[in-house]
């Protein structure tokens, strides 16, 4: 399995990292990925939301066939949906792949190359009216959301959960929990400031709290 991170400018780095490390991790213990790579419609290096300089492994024109493509989020997203050599990029790559996975506001990439027509899907909690606009979508208000091979998560910090789910799909929860104790990715559930509880809070999150 050949697995891809797309990257571009403006893009979220957590989106992209923290799945980055547990697919990597997967790798090591066996039976993830042959290969991980960083995708960028250039092989320059990609300044991301917060300052980080990425330098991608390939560029779209060296990519090889991808088995799995992930497809993170951030402020560029708002740009590069308008970014025909990526759309394209994502349309062709997904035709072949056997998962699509994308993080935050990626969904939006994901849809304007076709991909969530009649799927169910989330994104970050800011951003889920201006999917529900979008209206072929059934907008789902849960960490991540799995509809065949689409995968999409909701803001950020929620890729890493959907990686651990799809990871658990793919090779079974034993190997899971082994990526996810390598990671030591056990969030405690601590809130702070009752932000959980205002109006705009996420359906999940409500019920989050609701709970404890």
């Amino acid at each position: 399995m050949i697995a891809g991170v797309l990257v571009f400018p403006g893009v979220e780095e957590l989106d992209f990292a923290g799945p980055w490390d547990l697919l990597n991790l997967w790798r090591r213990i066996g039976g993830g990925p042959e290969r991980c790579l960083i995708v960028g419609e250039f092989a320059a290096p990609v300044e991301c939301a917060n300052g980080l300089s990425v330098n991608p492994h390939v560029s779209f024109a060296d990519c090889p066939r991808l088995d799995l493509l992930l497809v993170p989020g951030g402020q560029g997203t708002r740009r590069e949906v308008d970014n025909p050599v990526l759309i394209e990029f994502i349309r062709s790559q997904a035709a072949n792949c056997r998962s699509i996975l994308s993080i935050c506001t990626g969904s939006f990439l994901l849809h304007r190359a076709g991909l969530l027509a009649g799927k169910r899907a989330t994104t970050h909690w800011n951003s889920l009216g201006r999917l529900a606009a979008l209206r072929d979508v059934t907008v789902v208000q849960e960490r991540f959301v799995h509809d065949g091979r689409i995968w999409t998560s909701a803001g950020i910090s929620a890729g890493m959960d959907l990686t651990l789910a799809f990871i658990a799909d793919c090779a079974g929860e034993e190997t899971a929990g082994k990526v996810q104790f390598g990671a030591e990715y056990y969030p405690s559930g601590i809130r702070y400031g009752a932000l959980d509880t205002r109006p705009e809070a996420p359906a999940y999150l409500k019920r989050l709290s609701a709970g404890s």
